[in-house]
């Protein structure tokens, strides 16, 4: 059986920010609406932070893979692996029993870092905003390695603090 192509899934500023002091460092409701679509059915890789920042539960209709080096915790609704490759090992067997068409990895920095060698595609809303103080980034996107396929201007909408743009890379000499 293939296996599920695996997806980056992130908001980035201008200046690189993906976070700051746990949270994200903006309110845009669009994106969250877009990203809730996205996901939805999908399983998805997150890092113990990250899940932690969800309130430590799992986001509704979503089977989670947590990335954590305790995998003796018990978080109630996820499968916990001990590395991003055991995690997507999880995944893939999860989209194979499920049937999903994708695996969405939703961060936080330093999965993104360990998952940017191998990911198929990269779903990136560009945050029109240059960030003070972030302490979590994305990696740069090596335009050698990703070419971006499609990109939406999306003006702030009435619960957004900036204008995005949503932007889909993919992998070159890929298969997509």
């Amino acid at each position: 059986m293939a296996k599920a192509p695996l997806a980056i899934v992130v908001a980035v500023s201008r200046n690189g920010v993906i976070g700051r002091d746990g949270d994200m460092p903006w309110k845009l409701s669009t994106d969250l609406k877009r990203f809730k679509a996205m996901t939805l059915g999908k399983p998805i890789i997150v890092g113990r932070k990250t899940l932690d920042s969800f309130g430590g539960k799992p986001l509704p209709g979503r089977p989670h893979v947590v990335v954590t080096r305790d995998v003796s915790r018990i978080i109630e609704g996820v499968q916990l692996a001990g590395s991003v490759e055991e995690a997507v090992n999880a995944a893939q067997a999860i989209a194979a029993a499920t049937g999903a068409d994708e695996i969405g990895i939703i961060g936080g920095g330093e999965i993104y870092r360990q998952s940017m060698n191998f990911v198929d595609r990269l779903y990136v809303t560009h945050v029109d905003a240059d960030i003070p103080d972030g302490d979590t980034f994305f990696p740069d996107i090596d335009p050698d390695i990703f070419e971006k396929v499609s990109e939406e201007a999306i003006p702030a909408g009435e619960k957004d603090n900036y204008p995005t743009r949503f932007s889909v890379y993919h992998r070159k000499n890929a298969a997509n």
